[in-house]
C-alpha cells in the first residue's frame, strides 16, 4: 500500500462533499475525474479504483445550468512539501471540453475499455422534410432506383454513439487510440402503406489515434490532434446500397465555452466496378468543421461540411443542433439540416429537415 503523507479535500462543485485525494505519488487514474460521472453506481466505482480497488469508470459531462460552466474541476499538482492549507486554499478550475470527453491530460485518463459517449445520442419522433428522396440514384447504373417509392415526409429518427479507448499512452504517454461506433436510423414509423419500414440506417465504426496537444492560435487553444480510418455504410444490397472509407484527422480548439473541431478527411479509392457512389465526395464534401457552444445548460451546435470544389462539383450542407433543459435530467434536442447528405442514401440529395424530441447525450 502507498505511504499517505498528505491529505487534501477537493469541494466538488455540486455541493459540500468532500474527497480525498493523495497529494504525494497520485494515481495515474486521479480521483479527480471521477466528478465528471453522473451515475452514483459508476462514480463510487471509479472512486474505488481511483483508491486502489475495482476497474470500473465511465466519465461523462453535463454543464452547470446555472453558470453555464462545465461541471468537472481539475487542480494543478504540487509537490510533496506543499501544505494541506494551502491545497485547499487553492481555487478549483474548469477541466477541458476536449479532456471532459478525451481524457486528453494525465490527470484525467481513466484507463481502457470504459465506454464514453461519443456524437451526440437523441431520439426525434418527429423528422420532416417537404423534399422526401423518393427515388435515390447514383453514376452507378446498378445503385440508382428504377421506381418511385412512396415515402412519408415525416419519419422519426434516432442516433447511438459510442466509443473506448482501447490502448492508453502511446509514443511515450503522449497518445490514446480510440474505437468509434455511430449507428442513426431513419426510421417510416408513420407509414402505413409500406409496414412502417426502416427507410435508412447508417453504421459507422472507426479507429483514432489521439494526441494531447498545447498551443495557442488566436486566442483558442490547440487541445487535440488525431488521425483516424473511417468506414460508413448504410449494409443494403443494389441498388440502395451505398459506402465509403476515409482518412479521417481531427484537430480540436477550445475557448470558454466553445469547442471547434476540424476534420478534413481523405476517400480511399475504390474500383469503379465496385464503387457504389463514385461522386460522394462532391456531395457529402471533403471535410467538416464542428462548432459546438455550452451556455447556461443549453448546448447549441452547427456542422458545417463542403466539397472543396468549385463550379458543379461545389456542394455543401449545414447541421445546427440545439440541446436544452426540460425537467430534471431530461433535455430537449431540436435539429435542422440543410444540403447535401444528410444521410448516406441521400447523399447526392439536396433537400431540408427539421427534427424535434429528446437529448440522451451532447456533445459535451
Amino acid at each position: 500500500m502507498k505511504r499517505l503523507t498528505a491529505t487534501v479535500f477537493v469541494a466538488l462543485s455540486a455541493g459540500s462533499i468532500a474527497v480525498p485525494v493523495h497529494a504525494q505519488n497520485p494515481d495515474p487514474t486521479d480521483i479527480r475525474a471521477c466528478t465528471a460521472i453522473e451515475s452514483d453506481s459508476q462514480r463510487l466505482a471509479c472512486y474505488d479504483h481511483a483508491t486502489g480497488r475495482v476497474n470500473l469508470p465511465v466519465a461523462q459531462k453535463r454543464g452547470n445550468p446555472e453558470t453555464g460552466t462545465p461541471s468537472i474541476f481539475s487542480r494543478d499538482r504540487r509537490s510533496a512539501g506543499t501544505t494541506e492549507a494551502e491545497l485547499n486554499a487553492e481555487v478549483a478550475t474548469p477541466m477541458s471540453l476536449l479532456d471532459s470527453r478525451w481524457e486528453l491530460s494525465a490527470e484525467n485518463k481513466l484507463g481502457t475499455f470504459n465506454i464514453r459517449g461519443y456524437k451526440p445520442v437523441y431520439v426525434l419522433p418527429a423528422f420532416a422534410t417537404s423534399n422526401q428522396n423518393n427515388q435515390p440514384h447514383s453514376p452507378n447504373p446498378d445503385n440508382t432506383v428504377v421506381g418511385s417509392e412512396q415515402l412519408d415526409n415525416v419519419e422519426a429518427k434516432f442516433q447511438l454513439s459510442l466509443k473506448t479507448k482501447v490502448w492508453q499512452g502511446v509514443f511515450g504517454d503522449v497518445g490514446d487510440v480510440w474505437i468509434g461506433y455511430t449507428q442513426s436510423s431513419r426510421w417510416q414509423v408513420y407509414n402505413t402503406r409500406l409496414s412502417r419500414p426502416f427507410r435508412e440506417t447508417d453504421y459507422e465504426p472507426e479507429a483514432m489515434l489521439v494526441f494531447d496537444t498545447h498551443y495557442h492560435v488566436l486566442g483558442w487553444d490547440g487541445r487535440l490532434l488525431g488521425i483516424g480510418v473511417d468506414h460508413q455504410s448504410n449494409g443494403r444490397s443494389n441498388p440502395l446500397s451505398r459506402s465509403w472509407n476515409r482518412i479521417v484527422a481531427n484537430v480540436g480548439f477550445e475557448r470558454d465555452g466553445w469547442t471547434v473541431m476540424v476534420r478534413p478527411w481523405w476517400r480511399i479509392p475504390e474500383a469503379a466496378s465496385d464503387d457504389n457512389n463514385p461522386d460522394i465526395s462532391d456531395y457529402m464534401g471533403r471535410g467538416e468543421v464542428a462548432i459546438v457552444h455550452e451556455w447556461h445548460g443549453q448546448e447549441f451546435g452547427m456542422l458545417l461540411r463542403h466539397s472543396m470544389r468549385g463550379g458543379s462539383r461545389s456542394h455543401g450542407a449545414a447541421r445546427f443542433s440545439w440541446s436544452f433543459p426540460m425537467a430534471g435530467n431530461l433535455r430537449g434536442y431540436a435539429e435542422v439540416f440543410k444540403g447535401y447528405g444528410e444521410s448516406l442514401i441521400d447523399y447526392n440529395h439536396n433537400a431540408t429537415y427539421v427534427g424535434l424530441g429528446i437529448s440522451l447525450l451532447d456533445w459535451y
